[in-house]
């Protein structure tokens, strides 16, 4: 009866969460001066972001040896060439590839969401999983990048889809290039090719799918060169570059995706973030004003580059698309990222999952195989607004969606993938009880002042719930409040990254590469040995 009592909690708490949209802005997350540092009047204009790259990327060192691909190359090669070293129990060429990214989704945020999904289920929790936890090898990822301890969305997605890590906020370039450094970014010494271009020289098919928008960090490591990951469009490089004068050479990440390979030739791309394609003059199918100021509807450009593709704006629209008709697909979703799944229109926005299920109807169309990028990137924002009661769900979403890309594939010729990129500094503490509520208080222990606790607690946030003699204050009043915002030690103006390695977990051919401890970088080089693309050894050398 206690778990059936924890079970109605929770999923009142959840419903009644989905009515509180406006708690939460997804447009808040991350800004650059918190990533890279402060850089005066400018940093404080970008004050209405959270997260400012010039925050994250100054003053950092980086190793003048990381600054070279090829050390980097290098050291996958040495990894690889350790585990093919060993017995190897599987012979098979992976025809197809899918990754899939729960962004922010760290070893705790796995196992506090497994212990929701069976809480929901009215059992005590701790005994369920996801659906990659049962995958049959799983390793470790260490995510530090050429000049993080902790990294961000933008260094580890050159790492784990480029397989070069680079300097933090960078996208798709060497730790050669300075931060802001645009005639460096631009120039082709310094960029480095991700996996999806590796595919598409292969004959193969690709495409990008996101709970965020495509311009987003992680989506941008499959195509963009940028050095700083917040130029999404013209305007944001006026806005996150030095000074007005910043150099007009840099091309903004939309326009990439657009017009540049490998991004102009990805079969599919699903996510949010219409914004960035729009001039200003143009109001999107969202009632929201276009972004960009050079006057460029790439929307357009698109559909002129490719005449018998599809657009999609809304779930009604993706569902109906038909991939045998339809050799490209993209679907925009919001004007910015995606709303968080228990917030969203259900009748407008799309799951993930529909959205993993049409990516690969599409791109099943090509008989030479694919590579696909799923990301769940909305974990991540859940936990940096201490809010796992949104995070988890959306790890569950990511669950489902690996789910569905299992029952429609062939596991003997695709090589299914998951990890994270970072992870966050969220914690499942004391001492709880078998069934202890996941999202409540821990019943079993009390600080030193007699004081409940939360069961799960974050490093950095916003509410660390003390009094004004410092003591912790009850939680019994507010905890189970739908927008409760999880109590956190350091007072911050939102939660932070952590350093700590991130799971990988992998299923189909050669997936018993992606056992043990592993450069984050390593990652794609598996990948493609396994699918005999790219430059590096392969199986099919074998």
């Amino acid at each position: 009866m206690g778990y059936l009592f924890i079970t109605i909690a929770l999923l009142s708490a959840l419903v009644a969460t989905a009515r509180s949209a406006a708690t939460f802005n997804l447009k808040e997350v991350h800004t650059q001066e918190q990533l890279v540092g402060s850089s005066g009047p400018i940093g404080s204009a970008r004050g209405a972001n959270i997260m400012d790259p010039n925050a994250l990327a100054k003053n950092k060192y980086t190793p003048p040896e990381e600054k070279d691909a090829q050390f980097w190359y290098d050291i996958a090669n040495e990894e690889l060439a350790k585990r093919l070293a060993l017995p190897q129990p599987d012979k098979r060429k992976a025809k197809n590839i899918i990754m899939f990214l729960g962004d922010g989704m760290s070893l705790t945020t796995i196992a506090a969401a497994r212990i929701l999904k069976g809480q929901l289920k009215g059992n005590t929790g701790e005994e369920d999983s996801l659906s990659f936890e049962k995958f049959p090898y799983t390793g470790l990822s260490r995510t530090y990048c050429s000049n993080a301890q902790v990294p961000d969305s933008a260094c580890t997605a050159t790492a784990y889809l480029c397989g070069v890590k680079t300097n933090i906020v960078a996208l798709g370039i060497t730790a050669n290039v300075n931060f802001n450094n645009c005639s460096g970014s631009e120039d082709p010494a310094n960029q480095v090719s991700s996996i999806a271009a590796w595919a598409q020289a292969a004959g193969k098919g690709s495409g990008i799918v996101t709970t965020t928008t495509l311009t987003h960090a992680s989506p941008s490591g499959a195509y963009a060169h940028a050095t700083n990951r917040f130029f999404e469009s013209d305007t944001d490089i006026v806005t996150y570059g030095e000074d007005k004068n910043f150099p007009e050479s840099c091309t903004d990440i939309a326009t990439q995706l657009i017009t540049k390979e490998p991004g102009k030739n990805f079969d599919v791309m699903l996510g949010g973030g219409m914004g960035k394609f729009l001039p200003k003059s143009i109001t999107d199918k969202f009632g929201n004003q276009g972004e960009r100021s050079d006057g460029v509807n790439l929307l357009s450009r698109w559909q002129s580059l490719h005449p018998d593709g599809a657009l999609a704006y809304n779930r009604k629209q993706l569902l109906s698309v038909n991939p045998k008709n339809t050799p490209r697909l993209i679907g925009l979703f919001n004007s910015g990222v995606m709303d968080f799944h228990k917030l969203a229109d259900a009748e407008k926005q799309p799951t993930l999952e529909e959205m993993t299920k049409k990516a690969i109807e599409v791109v099943s169309q090509n008989p030479n195989g694919y590579f696909l990028f799923i990301e769940g990137g909305l974990i991540d924002y859940g936990n940096h607004f201490n809010v796992p009661q949104i995070g988890l769900n959306e790890v569950h979403e990511l669950s489902k969606a690996v789910e569905t890309a299992l029952g429609m594939t062939n596991p003997n010729e695709t090589l299914i993938v998951v990890t994270s990129d970072h992870g966050h500094p969220l914690s499942i503490s004391g001492y709880p009880g078998r069934g202890t509520n996941i999202l409540g208080l821990n019943q079993h222990d009390t600080d030193v002042n007699g004081v409940r606790y939360a069961t799960l607690n974050y490093a950095v946030g916003t509410k660390p719930y003390l009094d004004e003699n410092g003591k912790r204050v009850p939680l019994e009043d507010k905890i189970d409040d739908p927008s409760f915002i999880f109590p956190s030690y350091i007072t911050g103006n939102i939660g932070v990254h952590s350093g700590d390695d991130v799971g990988i977990f992998a299923t189909g051919p050669q997936s018993h590469l992606f056992s043990g401890v592993m450069q984050q970088h390593t990652i794609p080089h598996l990948m493609a040995y396994a699918g005999c693309i790219g430059n590096g050894p392969t199986v099919c050398d074998n």
